[in-house]
């Protein structure tokens, strides 16, 4: 099975900051991350290193070496404004199509659904117990 760590230098770099584009991606905040945010991205990179599928163990443990020094630099490199950054988060995801073609289709398919989640929790850090409470099933519009 080949998995990340089968791909070249370049490659592997480049796989390795997926995690901060989809953290990036989901930020509701005009300008970049906020703190919030990030510290929410930051504490899944680190629980995903033990929690996420054991095919991903290794790809996380490396990501979570970089991921700060990566979503900062990032973070300032970007376009401040919303639709600028979204555009250009947006096109070097698409750079990684290649790259996650090269690796096994069961492996690949994990990463995807990983980042998914990513990007689902980091969306939602500013949700509240109270907002749950009140909305426990999502209501398009007021609590997706």
């Amino acid at each position: 099975m080949k998995h990340w760590s089968d791909l070249n230098e370049k490659e592997r770099k480049q796989l390795l900051l997926y995690p901060a584009y989809i953290s990036l991606l989901a930020s509701t905040a005009e300008g970049g991350i906020d703190k919030k945010e990030k510290r929410a991205a930051l504490k899944l990179t680190h629980i995903k290193t033990f929690s996420s599928d054991p095919l991903l163990f290794d790809f996380y443990k490396a990501a979570e070496h970089e991921f700060e020094h990566d979503i900062t630099k990032l973070d300032r490199e970007l376009p401040h404004n919303r639709e600028g950054r979204k555009h250009a988060i947006e096109h070097e995801l698409n750079k990684l199509d290649p790259v996650l073609r090269k690796l096994d289709m069961g492996y690949a398919l994990e990463l995807r659904s990983s980042m998914k989640s990513y990007k689902n929790y980091v969306s939602k850090a500013h949700h509240n117990i109270l907002e749950y409470f009140i909305f426990p099933l999502p209501v398009n519009g007021i609590s997706d």
